[in-house]
């Protein structure tokens, strides 16, 4: 799932203004009521100093899709989040005898979903930042503002509350992300972190593998990378997600993808997997908007092409830069949208993500391209 968005920007701006806020006392979010400080450790950098595209961990970008998936009806064929990621969490919570505001505030969270589906669309939104604090700061500049930028007392400030308000346009959808930021930080304090803290533990041999394994194939997808404008970046391991990962992209060194994040080092190959699948999207989407008639877009059909030309357009760049993967993330990507897998995983892919033959050959051609560095 993509966002290449013109937003970033805003972000040099907004990271300024976020660390004059720290430096002259901000605007008092970062302490929480009840529970004191909001974040402890933001996350670790997994890959060696001076990565190309280092691996790294981000407790507030698994927060925040955590409370998205907490509220989400998950129903695309490759799911946002892990299959039964809801359930696990809430019998955790029972086991635990927790409760939280975001428990509490489930109903009327979900409801605005069903008027604004665009609000999807603010699972990106923890990517622009590096920490929790500097989201609530960001948030609480935003709804004092009213999002309006010209409310704003320097040009700092209007790009953070111009940023938040591309996502949260009008006033009801304000009062959304406020309470959903209040249910956040308390489910976060009552939960959340220590749930964190103890898979990062958990999941230290993990990170260490995926790590191994990144470094060995990124270069032999550097090319692909180098030619989409996506040769630097960032990748971020999150607990919350399954085989469809969320990237921000904008420019040659402004990429951010998260990926789902393997519970044994021995499944460290599905985060391969999916960043093969999230690099490969613009191609996708470019693929598919070309090849659809203006009645298949009023249809719907478009977009529910776009999410198989994405998982098909993985497949074909594996097969070209690294075939021995491919059978590997046929069967991931099956498994992920609960299809069955035959004697044939590339063959089942192809029955299980279908594509019309002109969307299929236009993905091969455009990689073709761009390995050809034409």
């Amino acid at each position: 799932m993509q966002s290449s968005v013109a937003r970033w920007a805003s972000l040099a701006a907004v990271l300024a203004l976020l660390s004059a806020c720290a430096t002259t006392g901000g605007t008092g979010t970062t302490e929480d009521p009840v529970e004191g400080p909001v974040s402890g450790p933001s996350g670790e950098t997994v890959s060696p100093s001076g990565a190309v595209w280092p691996l790294k961990t981000r407790h507030h970008v698994d927060l925040w899709l955590h409370g998205y998936a907490m509220l989400q009806d998950d129903t695309t064929l490759v799911p946002y989040f892990r299959r039964g990621y809801k359930s696990e969490m809430n019998a955790l919570k029972n086991r635990s005898n927790v409760s939280t505001q975001l428990d509490a505030n489930t109903s009327r969270l979900r409801t605005r979903f069903a008027q604004n589906s665009g609000i999807v669309n603010g699972q990106f939104i923890a990517l622009y930042f590096d920490s929790f604090d500097e989201m609530l700061e960001a948030m609480d500049l935003f709804i004092r503002a009213e999002g309006e930028p010209r409310a704003a007392g320097n040009q700092e400030a209007a790009s953070a509350i111009a940023l938040l308000a591309g996502y949260f346009p009008g006033p009801a959808d304000r009062d959304w992300v406020r309470l959903f930021v209040q249910s956040l930080r308390d489910e976060n304090s009552r939960f959340y972190r220590a749930y964190w803290d103890q898979q990062q533990r958990e999941r230290a041999g993990v990170r260490t593998a995926v790590d191994n394994l990144w470094q060995t194939n990124r270069p032999r997808l550097q090319r692909f990378l180098d030619n989409t404008s996506q040769s630097q970046g960032e990748i971020l391991l999150s607990l919350p997600l399954n085989g469809e990962g969320r990237t921000l992209s904008a420019g040659k060194r402004q990429n951010a993808t998260a990926v789902t994040y393997p519970v044994r080092p021995s499944d460290a190959i599905e985060a391969i997997y999916v960043i093969t699948h999230e690099i490969v999207g613009q191609i996708a989407t470019t693929a598919v908007n070309d090849n659809v008639t203006p009645n298949e877009r009023r249809e719907g059909l478009a977009d529910r092409y776009i999410g198989s030309a994405a998982v098909r357009a993985g497949a074909i760049l594996l097969e070209k830069a690294a075939p021995e993967l491919v059978d590997g993330y046929a069967r991931y990507y099956l498994r992920s949208a609960n299809r069955s897998v035959g004697s044939s995983p590339s063959a089942s892919l192809a029955t299980g993500f279908p594509l019309p033959d002109g969307i299929r050959a236009a993905l091969v051609r455009q990689i073709e391209v761009v390995l050809g560095g034409i």
